[in-house]
This record gives structure tokens, C-alpha cells and sequence, in this order.
């Protein structure tokens, strides 16, 4: 199988599991629990329904957006992820070109493996910081302030993940950070040679922007001690409405799904908000963001931009959430599965099989604009 053969999210994936040891690829590809939340994340997008509209001379579209002051060639952006040259050795690079290329936004973790200043100095798209909240308020405001001087377009500040969530496969396989692997996951190392020989050719595998705050000569445990004494699980909105305050910028936060904690991010601040629930991989049984969506956008939809991710794997998932009122999708498993796959040209070709998607879909919607999808576009089924 080739890139060349890849037309939609189930073929990346595909090539991506033949290219990929078992425990990486199970690490992209799992989610907490039984995964039901995984699972229906997709599925929800079955029960609604797009209603065309004819005639309309729709011959040519545009799909740009503004979203938290970003403008956007195209209503999706590539969602920040950990660890992306694990997936391949180019990594966030090859994201953040793929990203510029086709005119969108980016996001880059705290657990992101190339550094902030490296990715603004070379692309001009929009850039997102995820942020992890720290018991060291010194901590945060100084990792703040570098992600301020290194001209971060948008803070996001992730609030679903005080914890980390149950995540079996990994589990199974001993996948870690630095790795403590399992007989059987070594064994699935050792059927993929060619993984192991671009990991150890390139440079160091490290995470930049903890560098400076996280003993990683500790082994396997410097992750997992990173979420368990670093991490502040006692984080409130008084802390959040400072942070607001401090970034005094395009403030985002990513994992809200209730309506009241929506108006709470309005009231403080912030600029937008992901409806979210981490791909499937926190909170099992969660709600998904799409079944949320109407909800949050009809509270708050005027005085926030409201965003979601989770379970886009269609132009025609991006068209029933913008109908809905989402003014941008993120997309995660999506493009990492292509840069697993292929680098940078695996994820130019899957932004660009989406954007021909929602191009598109959006002609045979009889929609010219974004704007032209609303309530009316779609019908819920039975």
C-alpha cells in the first residue's frame, strides 16, 4: 500500500499501522476503557442528516474562516498532539509545513517534541500553544511568557486532562515515555525494523518545551511523575481567569463540554472554546462534542467562538458541525495516522483529500460560503 492509495482517514490509517510498532501506533490509535467514547465520537455524526440546497449557482465556494482573530484559508486546523516524532522523525515540522501549505492553523503541545521557536520562526499560519496547568504558578507564568516571545497566536489551555485517562493499550504493550515496553511490545518493535533505524539516525528524542523543567534521565517515569506531581488536579477558574488576564491574547480552552462551564469561559475572558473530550481518551461514557455542540453554540455561540474536535473523519462531519454553529473543527487521528504514514507529504495529501471534501460537499450543499450553512442545512434521523 502507497500514499498514492490513501483516500480517506481509514486508508491513512491503514498504511500507518503497517508502518508503525505495535505500541506507537496502539498509542495514537486507543482510547480509554472499552473505548465507547471513541467509538461514538464518529457515530454521532450518523444521526444527522445535510439537507441540500439547489440552485443556487454555488460553482465556486469559500471556505475561509476567522476563528479567535486567525484567518483561515480552510475551517479545519490540526488540533496539538504529544509527542509527533515518535509517529515520524520529522514530526511537528512536517505538520506545521503541511499546515502553512494549505493556509491553516497548527497546534503545538506541551508534550510537542520540536520547540515553539523553531515552528514560528519558520512558518507565518497561525500557531496554538496547549498549555497543561502547573502546582508552580512560577512555572506557568514563566512558560507563558516564553510562549508570549515566541509570538504564540493562541493559548490553549487544556482542562480535561487533570488526570491522565485509563488507556488499556498502552497498558498492554508497556508503551511509555522513555520507553518501558513488554516482551510482546518489543517483539512488535522488532517486526518493524525500519521504525527503529529513522529513530535512532535523527537527532535526540526530546520534548523542548519542558526541557527546562522535567528530569527526563529518570526513565519511564518522568512522564508519568509529570502528571502526578506537576500537574495541578486542583485547578479552578480563579487560576484559569488569571491566566486570561496574564496571556492577555486569543485565550482558549480546550475540553469543555457543559453549557455552564461555556458561559463561565465567556464571563472570564476567554476568546473560544473546543468542545472536546479528548478523542475518547480521558473520561470513557463521555458525551460526544457533536452531540453538545447545538447546545453550547445556542448559550454562548454570540459572545465566544465555540470550536470542537473528536471524531471528525469527513468533509461532511465538518459541514453538519458548521451547520451547527462550530466556527472551526480540529482534527488530531485524522493527520497523525498520515504522518505516520508518510511525513509531511502524507499530511499535505490528507488536508488536501478534506479540503477537496468539504470543497466539494459544500457545492452539491448549495453553500457558497460558511456562512450559508446553518439549522436549516441539517435534519436529525431517528
Amino acid at each position: 500500500m502507497r500514499l498514492s492509495q490513501c483516500h480517506n482517514f481509514h486508508d491513512f490509517r491503514r498504511l500507518a499501522q503497517r508502518r508503525l510498532p505495535g505500541p506507537v501506533f496502539n498509542y495514537i490509535d486507543g482510547g480509554a476503557d472499552d473505548e465507547v467514547s471513541y467509538r461514538k465520537n464518529t457515530s454521532a455524526f450518523d444521526n444527522c442528516d445535510l439537507l441540500p440546497s439547489v440552485l443556487n449557482g454555488a460553482a465556486e465556494v469559500d471556505m475561509s474562516i476567522t476563528v479567535m482573530g486567525q484567518k483561515l484559508a480552510m475551517p479545519v486546523y490540526c488540533s496539538p498532539t504529544a509527542l509527533q516524532r515518535l509517529f515520524h522523525h520529522r514530526g511537528e515540522r512536517a505538520v506545521a509545513a503541511a499546515a502553512d501549505k494549505f493556509g491553516t492553523m497548527f497546534g503545538v503541545s506541551s508534550l510537542g517534541t520540536v520547540s515553539l521557536e523553531e515552528l514560528r520562526q519558520k512558518h507565518a499560519s497561525p500557531q496554538v500553544y496547549q498549555f497543561y496547568f502547573h502546582r508552580d504558578r512560577g512555572l506557568n507564568n514563566a512558560m507563558m511568557q516564553r510562549a508570549k516571545e515566541a509570538g504564540v497566536d493562541v493559548m490553549m489551555l487544556t482542562v480535561d486532562s487533570i488526570t491522565g485517562g485509563n488507556r488499556e493499550r498502552d497498558l498492554r504493550t508497556g508503551f511509555s515515555i522513555p520507553f518501558r515496553l513488554t516482551l510482546a511490545g518489543m517483539m512488535q518493535f522488532a517486526m518493524k525494523p525500519m521504525w527503529g533505524i529513522n529513530y535512532v539516525t535523527h537527532e535526540k528524542f526530546r520534548l523542548p518545551q519542558l526541557d527546562d523543567f522535567v528530569d527526563m534521565s529518570g526513565g519511564a517515569s518522568s512522564i508519568g511523575g509529570y502528571f502526578t506531581e506537576m500537574l495541578d488536579p486542583s485547578m479552578n477558574w480563579d487560576d484559569v481567569a488569571q491566566m486570561v488576564r496574564d496571556w492577555d491574547g486569543q485565550f482558549c480552552l480546550k475540553g469543555v463540554m457543559m453549557v455552564e462551564d461555556a458561559r463561565r469561559a465567556a464571563e472570564i475572558g476567554c476568546t473560544g472554546i473546543v468542545l472536546s473530550n479528548h478523542g475518547g481518551r480521558q473520561l470513557d461514557g463521555s458525551r460526544t462534542p457533536f452531540d453538545q455542540l447545538a447546545e453550547v453554540v445556542d448559550a454562548v455561540g454570540d459572545r465566544i467562538d465555540v470550536m470542537m474536535d473528536s471524531g471528525i473523519q469527513r468533509g461532511t462531519h465538518v459541514l453538519k458541525a458548521l451547520s451547527l454553529g462550530a466556527k472551526a473543527v480540529g482534527i488530531g487521528r485524522y493527520y497523525l495516522y498520515a504522518l505516520a504514514a508518510a511525513g509531511q507529504p502524507g499530511v499535505e495529501r490528507a488536508l488536501h483529500l478534506l479540503r477537496a471534501e468539504i470543497e466539494r460537499d459544500m457545492k452539491l450543499m448549495g453553500a457558497r460560503t460558511i456562512a450559508d450553512l446553518d439549522r436549516d442545512s441539517v435534519r436529525w434521523s431517528a
